[in-house]
């Protein structure tokens, strides 16, 4: 029904930078939420960055003044700005898009694969 397909990750050094994007396509009728996570071994997944349903962003503590979400709405597409990283940002980081395929059905999250980036020190 729906796609979801992350990009651009890596391996960068200690303080260097990357930018993430994600494409969701497919069968959309609207998407209500949608934004990044990550999940490093042996760890939950956690949220790092996201644009919620209105419109606002949410991030987490350990990635505010160093990581930016922004958004292209009509080509469905978001980015995540990563700059000055550090190893323990080293993570599969996965794109999550909160989408209704139909008015009358209820919204359902959808999984890219993740994109590995790899911070060395």
């Amino acid at each position: 029904q729906v796609q979801v397909v992350e990009s651009g990750g890596g391996l960068v050094q200690a303080g260097g930078s990357l930018r993430l994007s994600c494409l969701a396509s497919g069968r959309i009728f609207s998407i209500n939420a949608m934004g990044w996570y990550r999940q490093a071994p042996g760890k939950q997944r956690e949220l790092v960055a996201v644009f919620t349903d209105g419109g606002s962003t949410n991030y987490a503590d350990s990635v505010k003044g160093r990581f930016t979400i922004s958004r292209d709405n009509a080509k469905n597409t978001v980015y995540l700005q990563m700059n000055s990283l550090k190893p323990e940002d080293t993570a599969n980081y996965y794109c999550n898009a909160k989408v209704r395929t139909s008015p009358l059905l209820p919204v359902y999250a959808y999984w890219g694969q993740g994109t590995q980036v790899t911070v060395s020190s």
